[in-house]
């Protein structure tokens, strides 16, 4: 499975720089110069890097081969990718990486079925996207321990405990 580490904006200035959007904790790793990396659409890629640098906080980096304006604009709404077999599992046992949550099913905490996670976003604090079976909407489920006590990875599923009309 792919993850999205990062995802490519406007150009910057005349010499090919991009901003990038990071969606990486690691960025000085994921975008070290030298970096190869895999792309959202496939044929864009693979990109590697060439030059890496804050400006104030927006990532800017420099491709390979890209040395224009021009150039750089057609890389634009390019995702930047990784595979997930490369991620290292966390050491802290209530910590996820959005691959490990996507697909679990999710039920109450008395064991009712509610749906699947199909999504996790990142908007000040973590949604988990829960698709629900019979027509209805999606729920957008916060997720802190609070609301979600138990993620059992092994057992393919995740414990909700909803407050009144989340669901």
């Amino acid at each position: 499975m792919q993850l999205v580490v990062g995802r490519i904006g406007r150009p910057h200035g005349v010499r090919g720089e991009v901003t990038v959007e990071v969606r990486t904790d690691e960025p000085e790793l994921r975008f070290a110069p030298g970096t190869a990396l895999a792309t959202d659409p496939a044929a864009r890629g693979p990109l590697v890097v060439e030059s890496r640098r804050w400006n104030k906080s927006v990532l800017l980096l420099r491709f390979e081969g890209f040395t224009a304006r021009d150039a750089a604009e057609e890389l634009r709404g390019t995702m930047l990718v990784i595979d997930s077999a490369d991620v290292p599992p966390s050491d802290d046992p209530d910590e996820f990486h959005d691959h490990q949550l996507i697909g679990l099913a999710v039920v109450t905490v008395e064991g009712a079925p509610v749906g699947e996670v199909t999504d996790v976003l990142h908007h000040g604090q973590d949604l988990l996207v829960v698709r629900r079976g019979g027509g209805q909407d999606d729920a957008l489920i916060p997720f802190v321990k609070a609301l979600v006590p138990e993620v059992d990875l092994p057992g393919g599923k995740l414990v909700v405990d909803p407050p009144e009309g989340l669901l």
